[in-house]
């Protein structure tokens, strides 16, 4: 309500018979048209001139200045503040009704989403006022005009960024005008000042704004391309003949559009990283099936596991297919048609060939119809992963089991044993240190293997992501894991080697000392001799004999130099990095094994490589582990490797047939050593702890990232 010290004040400082008049309340409606601004400004031009508002004084100054440089500056207040009957009025001033002068804009804005939700009541809505201003309006192309192309943005993020009204109204973005200043069409605008970049009106209109679901709207989903190609003409021509385009021209509203690709409001730079790393993503929004199998693929496992906005060099979606140019593979246009796809692969394999071009990206091994092939050799990979763990986990529980029961039942005897096998005085040679050394680069190309491979093979994990930033992102761990790659071949080449330069020294075991002749009988023996590593039926009675120790069915056997687990273990070496290995290089090298081989050999090689390579871990850390460092008479680690050295404890009490056998040959003191060990055994021990736990806890990721795997 008016303050009554106002009117007072009025009906003493209005000189006019209007003035009395309308004091007394005896002006006409049609009297107070004639009121002027002269007439309003008796008022609203003494600072003394107040209201109360919430208990507050609020003075009715009107901004003479700001008004007579704006463009209504020839009106009469009354112009637009309509339905003033009485000069001094007690009631709230009216709103200004821009319809009576802004007819057509009006009827424009009553059927936008603002006026529509004016409406139905919404009355924190936009009015004209908002977004033009009240007293001080400019036109459009005065540069301070808060409706200046330059000024928008922050003209609409009023409202739009406006955590009381976006939370209110539920608006579907309320991050928009946030996003908007930080893409390339606000930067463009805003920090650039290049007046051509789009602001909020040139794709969301002025007074006729729009919901996207209305199909007169510039965003409706069918529309967006139109308005995109206001400024991107040419852009526009070769996507309304693309497969999207064509499908939306169609009518079908599931085809992608502009936004689908390059968002709304955070439209970014295709040269930025960030925009190749989510582009998978937003493809597979609507090809969900061939996103899943492109991610079964080395390219988009390392896309996967990128940096959030630095993309690796690898090939995205659009790399193959297209951007704009989106085609059928039967259109001879389209980037993979015959013609086409072999341009389209040398872009990154600038020597691919066309049976390169035969590789699959986005191939099934689940669907039998369409890969018989593939679906082969997973449900064979499989089969051997299965039956390995399978096996040698049964194998592994019933020989945990039997030393537990043992040593819960007489745990003394089992403690002084082992203190036995590493305090006696007696040492003997297992290991020569160039087998040591061959063992030291089994064990670093191996980890190094397993940390920059593994993390592509549970790329959908947070410590893949997080090991594969550590390591500096899929250039780095590519080239680290070609680096373990060649250390492999290192020493393998020089086991080799070794192997036939013992077969040289030894050539005359296999001749007869009187006739000089070969004899097969000698080769025999050197081959599948007891310090042969090859399997013997000597080793499948100690397995035999072994399981039935498991189960208390017989004594525990006695191992000559080596058990028959530690030679599986031997030869799964030389399968593993012929498996690994062969399909490793045929990756590695695709453009060279493709001029032989077809195409699909890739992804075989990939199938291959990655489930020998889990087997081959899971293996190692966890069976390999059990045998030689989780048995309660070996834990925490079994030295042996490291220092070469075997007590005549242990001798007797797990390898009796060696120590029997060298006694009988009289070989037993070129075995007998005295060196070094007690002087660097610690540091030996410390690198070995350090390679121990550390595949320990990748057998722990390995298994957390499978479980969570069947969890979904």
């Amino acid at each position: 309500m008016q303050d009554t010290r106002l009117r007072t004040v009025l009906l003493h400082r209005i000189p006019t018979w209007m003035a009395c008049l309308a004091a007394f309340g005896l002006v006409t409606a049609s009297a107070a048209e004639s009121f002027s601004n002269a007439d309003c400004l008796l008022c609203h031009s003494d600072p003394s001139t107040t209201r109360t508002v919430n208990g507050q004084e609020v003075p009715l100054l009107f901004p003479t200045n700001s008004f007579a440089a704006s463009v209504h500056s020839g009106l009469n207040c009354v112009d637009c503040h309509e339905g003033i009957t009485e000069l001094v009025h007690e009631n709230d001033l009216p709103p200004a009704n821009c319809s009576s002068c802004h007819e057509d804009e009006a009827k424009q804005y009553a059927a936008s989403i603002h006026g529509v939700s004016h409406t139905l009541g919404a009355s924190g809505a936009a009015a004209c006022w908002d977004c033009h201003g009240t007293h001080d309006i400019l036109p459009s192309s005065d540069a301070r005009s808060p409706t200046f192309k330059l000024n928008l943005p922050q003209t609409c993020a009023r409202c739009h960024s406006n955590p009381g009204l976006t939370e209110e109204y539920r608006m579907k973005h309320p991050d928009a005008a946030a996003h908007y200043m930080d893409s390339i069409h606000g930067r463009a605008l805003l920090k650039m000042g290049l007046i051509v970049a789009p602001s909020c009106n040139d794709c969301h209109g002025v007074h006729d704004i729009k919901r996207g679901v209305d199909r007169n709207s510039p965003i409706h989903h069918a529309n967006i391309a139109k308005t995109c190609g206001k400024c991107h003409v040419g852009v526009q021509e070769i996507f309304d003949k693309s497969v999207h385009g064509r499908v939306l021209a169609g009518g079908d509203q599931r085809a992608a559009t502009c936004s689908d690709c390059h968002t709304a409001h955070e439209v970014e730079t295709p040269q930025n990283g960030h925009f190749k790393m989510v582009s998978d993503q937003r493809c597979g929004k609507c090809h969900e099936d061939r996103l899943k199998h492109y991610r079964d693929t080395y390219h988009g496992k390392a896309m996967a596991l990128g940096k959030p906005n630095v993309a690796p060099d690898v090939a995205a979606c659009y790399d193959c297919h297209g951007h704009h140019d989106v085609l059928p593979p039967s259109n001879p246009e389209s980037r993979l048609s015959r013609d086409n796809i072999l341009a389209t692969c040398r872009q990154c394999h600038p020597d691919a060939n066309m049976g390169f071009t035969e590789y699959k990206p986005h191939a099934n091994p689940l669907d039998k119809e369409n890969y018989p092939v593939l679906h082969f050799v997973f449900v064979a990979m499989t089969a051997l992963l299965v039956s390995v763990f399978a096996f040698f986990g049964l194998h592994t529980v019933a020989w945990l089991a039997r030393t537990v029961y043992l040593y819960l039942h007489d745990s003394k005897k089992f403690r002084e044993a082992k203190i036995r096998t590493q305090a006696d005085d007696e040492w003997f040679t297992r290991f020569l240190p160039f087998e040591r050394f061959l063992h030291f680069l089994v064990v670093t190309s191996f980890l190094l293997l397993v940390i920059t491979g593994m993390p592509l093979k549970f790329y959908y994990t947070d410590w893949a992501k997080a090991l594969f930033n550590l390591i500096g992102g899929a250039e780095s761990a590519r080239a680290l894991h070609r680096f373990g790659a060649l250390v492999t071949f290192l020493y393998f080449g020089l086991h080799l080697a070794s192997l036939i330069g013992k077969a040289w020294k030894g050539r005359r075991s296999v001749l007869n000392p009187e006739t000089g002749r070969f004899e097969i009988k000698r080769l025999w023996k050197v081959l599948f001799g007891p310090d042969s590593m090859m399997p013997t039926w000597q080793d499948w009675k100690d397995f035999v004999a072994h399981n039935k120790w498991f189960f208390g069915k017989g004594p525990k056997p006695q191992f000559d130099r080596w058990t028959y687990w530690e030679k599986f273990d031997y030869f799964a070496v030389f399968w593993g990095v012929f498996i690994i290995g062969s399909s490793g290089l045929i990756m590695w090298f695709p453009s060279f094994f493709t001029r032989f081989l077809p195409g699909w050999i890739i992804n075989v090689a990939l199938i291959v490589h990655s489930d020998e390579a889990l087997l081959a871990a899971g293996f190692i850390f966890s069976i390999h582990f059990f045998n030689t460092h989780f048995r309660i008479e070996k834990f925490p680690m079994d030295t042996v490797i490291f220092s070469g050295r075997v007590s005549k404890a242990e001798m007797l009490h797990e390898r009796r047939r060696w120590y029997d056998r060298l006694v009988a040959e009289g070989r037993l003191d070129q075995h007998r050593v005295r060196d070094e060990w007690y002087r660097w055994k610690n540091i030996a021990r410390s690198f070995g702890y350090f390679f121990f736990g550390l595949g320990v806890l990748l057998l722990i990721l390995i298994i957390y990232a499978m479980a969570s795997r069947l969890g979904h």
